[in-house]
């Protein structure tokens, strides 16, 4: 772990937050099988469904919604993994339209993977580690020239 966390200045940082157009749906789903545990019955079994299953609903959306990606001078952080930049090798851009191919049958079991399905494009960073069994990660932003560019520079 990089111990000058606090002198390493970031050159790129991004919330892969749920966009708005994300949350009624699975808040509905919340709300109908909170109405399905309840189905007229007085009581608790009214209420508690409620009470328990939306607010678990918003814990899961807000918790989708901190994974962060970062370049710093000296690492690339996604979510709560990180990278030293040393390490980091051939960085490419995969769109919308070559995605499902990569994430699917291209995908390697040993890759490390941070997708977020509303975010359109990947980067695909290759691993120069020889002691690391990852040989790869593949993740989501929205800004994926300017990280791999970022990358490609160090």
């Amino acid at each position: 772990m990089n111990q000058d966390r606090g002198a390493d200045r970031t050159l790129h940082a991004e919330r892969l937050y749920v966009p708005w157009w994300g949350w009624p749906l699975p808040l509905l789903a919340a709300v109908l099988l909170a109405a399905e545990v309840h189905m007229g019955y007085p009581g608790v079994r009214a209420w508690l469904p409620y009470v328990v299953l939306v607010p678990l609903m918003i814990a899961w959306l807000v918790s989708m919604s901190r994974t962060k990606v970062e370049v710093t001078e000296t690492e690339l952080r996604v979510g709560k993994a990180h990278l030293p930049l040393r390490f980091a090798g051939e960085a490419e851009v995969i769109g919308r339209d070559r995605k499902r191919k990569a994430l699917g049958p291209e995908l390697d079991p040993a890759a490390f993977v941070v997708h977020r399905g509303w975010v359109g494009p990947v980067v695909r960073v290759h691993l120069t580690d020889p002691d690391d069994p990852t040989p790869y990660w593949v993740f989501s932003t929205r800004k994926p020239e300017a990280v791999a560019a970022l990358l490609r520079k160090r």
